[in-house]
């Protein structure tokens, strides 16, 4: 196969390969195969995921999703590491933005929409700086009911939150409870059928958390970016805490500030780094 671009980058050390095709004219329908080659940490790049850049005015737009008017200029069109498709991913959506930024395809001064399965959010660059902070608003998170997750023989009440692709939020005394995590944690197949993102929860300090999460299509990582605004929509029910109170959520890889507003949107503000560029036959 003839050679094409990539770029490599993180948010809270949650990495991704960044393709950008912006007609779609380069992966075509980027197969599984690709994507699992691509992500794999010893034959390819490494990442847990892949963000392909396609433009909303390309032909192949239409074919990923339903064609309807969008004030967005470019979509995020994601794939998990084992090559299944996600609706949204949070860390990858700020790493998706600086990209945008850095290479001067969007104005960081202003918001900046973009397309995702789960429709579009709107990306606010600290400072108007290309480099600076990312602030993305989530949506609002539906809150639905409860189920239970385990791991080996311990089972944990946990709580069903939906950021656009969905999480079970469970609190545990320890971390370490969680264990090596390399296989999908049990969940009520009937409540996610497609399976799901399970987060185990610790408590540091008021309105201050931490974290371990399990990702469906890619196992353990070390940051979820709508796994941790899942994990501040359980915590702030449980302790009553009113709207617009920043929560610190630290992950293995770094820390994440969320706010659930008075008018139900979730903001959720991180960095982001694209770490490499380069060209591919993989």
């Amino acid at each position: 196969m003839d050679e094409y671009p990539f770029l490599k980058g993180h948010g809270t050390e949650n990495d991704f390969v960044l393709l950008p095709d912006h007609d779609g004219t380069v992966h075509g329908d980027l197969s599984p195969e690709r994507v699992r080659a691509l992500c794999d940490r010893r034959a390819g790049i490494g990442g847990d995921g892949v963000l392909r850049v396609v433009s909303t005015t390309s032909i192949y737009y239409r074919q990923l999703v339903e064609p309807v008017e969008t004030e967005a200029e470019w979509f995020m069109d994601y794939r998990n590491s084992d090559g299944s498709l996600s609706e949204m991913c949070g860390n990858g959506i700020r790493v998706f933005g600086r990209h945008l930024a850095l290479g001067g395809l969007v104005d960081p001064t202003g918001p900046v929409p973009v397309g995702t399965r789960d429709g579009i959010k709107v990306l606010s660059f600290a400072g108007g700086r290309a480099d600076g902070e990312i602030t993305v608003d989530m949506g609002t998170p539906k809150v639905l009911e409860e189920t239970e997750v385990s791991v080996g023989d311990r089972t944990w009440p946990a709580l069903h939150v939906d950021m656009g692709n969905p999480h079970a939020v469970a609190f545990v005394d320890d971390l370490a409870d969680a264990g090596h995590l390399l296989d999908p944690p049990v969940h009520d197949e009937a409540v996610y059928p497609h399976g799901v993102n399970v987060e185990f929860v610790v408590r540091r300090a008021p309105a201050h958390v931490a974290m371990r999460v399990h990702e469906r299509g890619s196992g353990e990582t070390r940051s979820c970016g709508t796994g941790a605004c899942a994990v501040m929509v359980a915590a702030a029910l449980a302790d009553a805490a009113p709207r617009d109170t920043d929560y610190r959520v630290d992950l293995p890889g770094g820390t994440l500030r969320i706010s659930w507003t008075a008018d139900d949107r979730i903001l959720m503000t991180g960095p982001a780094v694209v770490v490499a560029a380069g060209t591919t036959s993989l």
